[in-house]
């Protein structure tokens, strides 16, 4: 067996332990079995991005193919970040970073509304690793205490996190008010896509799709900052149209409406448990959320992305996805005056028609 044959059978190893313990919900299995894989010789990085981020991957993987519950996927998830908390104390950690010379100073955070904390978490630790000062602020920081933040210290660059989409308009906001200070933006995480579209729409400085790229990338040259002089409604010249504000503005009763209307279009609502209906309001919030990123972005191809995924999801805890054509139906009712929306959902109408045609497999 060859040297790269026998390393990716050994993460593979530690891969497999530290799943086996986060899924259980034990975080001291899993705390040895990390500090076990760096005991065999597995270097801090490799175990932080090739072991723990691969487990934190495979449960939202579990989740969305409901073969975990949501009890299961926040037990899991907090034990990997008890994981990466024992890491970052490890002995071999505070030598790891004092060996490297200083690089800079580095502010790590989540965009506002974001609470998918761990992805920040890593990249703040390896960057520690290399030899970065790093102020990390954790989960849904408010962009009015980042840039407070930011006068305060004068960090070197910005890194920015956010793994779900409807949070890029405060991504958009934090970028530009961080630019407004100076302050160059990295932004990463699977709201802005996965090249990195987003970022880029967005007037993100750089991106990078990974904690090892993110941490590659600021070894580099820094990125130059935009001019200070941009206003984010610059990047963005089609919400002249008011169609992103008016939605959002009308969501709370446009969920409202579709809930009360779609009762008459699925009989089998009228025997819904009160936890269903719950379920079913949250549901078509997301689709209102997301169809209102889409314009934010003008980018129809994120709600239909969005509801292929959501189809997916529906299917896998036994509800056909043909139940979203009568809530789309109804969003669009309420929307006629509106061309991009209109444009959006019908363009959504056609992915998951397609989606279900591929599911359905050859007639």
């Amino acid at each position: 067996m060859t040297d790269v044959a026998q390393r990716n059978d050994d993460l593979t190893t530690w891969t497999d332990d530290l799943w086996q313990a986060a899924v259980a919900g034990d975080e001291y299995a899993a705390t040895d079995a990390a500090l076990a894989a760096l005991d065999h010789g597995v270097d801090m990085e490799t175990l932080l991005i090739e072991v723990v981020a691969r487990v934190q991957a495979r449960v939202g993987q579990e989740w969305a193919a409901n073969r975990i519950t949501v009890a299961q996927e926040h037990s899991a998830t907090a034990v990997n970040e008890r994981v990466i908390a024992a890491l970052a104390l490890h002995p071999a950690t505070r030598d790891a970073a004092r060996a490297e010379p200083g690089r800079g100073r580095i502010t790590v955070a989540c965009v506002d509304g974001e609470w998918h904390g761990l992805p920040a978490r890593l990249l703040a630790e390896v960057l520690r690793l290399r030899g970065w000062r790093v102020d990390h602020l954790g989960a849904q920081v408010p962009t009015p205490h980042l840039i407070a933040h930011l006068h305060r210290t004068g960090p070197d660059a910005v890194a920015l996190s956010s793994s779900i989409a409807t949070r890029l308009p405060a991504a958009h906001a934090a970028i530009t008010a961080c630019q407004a200070t100076g302050t160059p933006v990295l932004v990463g995480g699977a709201a802005f896509g996965l090249d990195g579209r987003y970022a880029r729409l967005l007037g993100a400085d750089a991106w990078a799709p990974d904690a090892r790229a993110a941490a590659d990338r600021l070894d580099g040259d820094l990125p130059a900052v935009a001019p200070a002089s941009r206003h984010s409604t610059d990047d963005l010249p089609h919400l002249d149209d008011q169609e992103y504000t008016l939605v959002t503005r009308s969501a709370s009763r446009l969920v409202r409406h579709v809930m009360s209307e779609l009762e008459q279009r699925v009989p089998e609502m009228a025997r819904y448990t009160a936890q269903q209906r719950r379920h079913t309001a949250e549901d078509i919030a997301h689709l209102v959320d997301f169809l209102a990123t889409a314009l934010y972005l003008n980018d129809p191809e994120l709600f239909g992305g969005f509801l292929t995924w959501m189809a997916g999801i529906l299917t896998a805890r036994g509800v056909p996805a043909s139940v979203l054509h009568p809530a789309l139906d109804l969003i669009a009712s309420r929307l006629t005056e509106f061309p991009r929306a209109t444009a959006t959902l019908a363009h959504a109408r056609a992915a998951l028609r397609a989606a279900e045609s591929r599911a359905a497999g050859p007639a």
